[in-house]
């Protein structure tokens, strides 16, 4: 008796946990890259993206071959010169919401936070912190929404010198989630 009891209080606890996760398998990330020569764009509709509200916790995850261009040589170039998305096949976001008292979850709103922790991208890691809106939709549905810049040279990425004026110094980068209750 004393087991069963044990189980079902086990199986409410982990039911609570992962009710307290949001989850998005179709998040948009965006960079964007502005040069007086040259404008390049690539979107990304495949990412993959957790927060647990109980934590703070949120993960990002985008493969780089995922990226899509308006011109198939620059995404090639992309993956095979610039990211080698074969040794390095994707670029993951992992931190944690710095101050989640901003935030209720438990009813609709739009709160502005900071998200602080790692980016790896090309088998680099470069501490980051991102400002980031969550609009909180009901108790299902969460969005995401953060912008900001990298540089390429923080993450070992090689410019070639033919082209290093085409490609800015700093790349805008955009994310934007609809989540789930998992």
């Amino acid at each position: 008796m004393n087991k069963l009891i044990i189980l079902c209080v086990a199986l409410i606890l982990v039911q609570g946990v992962n009710g307290q996760r949001f989850m998005s398998k179709n998040a948009y990330v965006k960079f964007y890259s502005y040069t007086p020569l040259e404008k390049i764009e690539a979107v990304n509709n495949t990412a993959a993206c957790v927060i647990d509200v109980a934590t703070g916790n949120v993960e990002l995850s985008a493969l780089n071959t995922s990226f899509q261009f308006k011109k198939a040589l620059m995404q090639q170039h992309f993956n095979e010169n610039y990211m080698e998305s074969s040794k390095f096949p994707k670029a993951r976001f992992k931190g944690k919401i710095i101050d989640m008292s901003k935030v209720s979850f438990d009813k609709p709103g739009t709160y502005k936070v900071d998200v602080a922790g790692e980016l790896n991208m090309h088998g680099v890691s470069k501490p980051v912190t991102v400002p980031a809106v969550l609009t909180v939709k009901d108790n299902t549905t969460i969005m995401g929404e953060a912008k900001f810049n990298i540089k390429p040279v923080d993450y070992e990425v090689k410019i070639p010198s033919l082209v290093k004026d085409n490609i800015a110094k700093e790349i805008e980068v955009t994310c934007k989630a609809e989540l789930k209750k998992v």
